[in-house]
């Protein structure tokens, strides 16, 4: 009996220290931009991680989303692609993250651009693309 409660503490502190391992490898996927920059989006910045398999993108809680009739998210990888995403503002709110589609390969910026104007509001870069 003791060798059978033994061997579960065991288990469950293997379990544990692997839950650990795996939380500090998340935390270390976090990437954040250096400050938006623009005539109307200038504050805050954004993160990017990993997901339950997904690419992310959030804005942090000192971004203002720019009062302007459509801001929308952008971003570009490293070869100049830009990729438009979704609105900021959405009925009852703002959107203030993203899900980045699977066959964007990296993030260099995140852009906020207004679809109506089809002006960039501003943008922020990774100090190297994200993967």
């Amino acid at each position: 009996m003791k060798l059978n409660r033994l061997i579960s503490v065991f288990a469950l502190m293997a379990l544990m220290i692997a839950a650990s391992v795996t939380y500090a490898a998340n935390k270390a996927d976090i990437h954040t931009t250096a400050q938006f920059q623009g005539p109307k989006a200038n504050t805050g910045t954004a993160m990017h991680t990993y997901e339950n398999g997904k690419s992310i993108l959030r804005v942090s809680d000192d971004f203002k989303v720019p009062d302007t009739p459509a801001p929308t998210w952008r971003i570009v990888d490293s070869k100049g692609v830009i990729y438009t995403l979704d609105a900021f503002k959405i009925k009852g709110g703002e959107k203030r993250m993203v899900v980045v589609p699977s066959y964007v390969s990296n993030i260099a910026k995140v852009q906020v651009y207004c679809a109506w104007a089809e002006v960039l509001l501003g943008e922020a870069p990774f100090s190297s693309a994200v993967k």
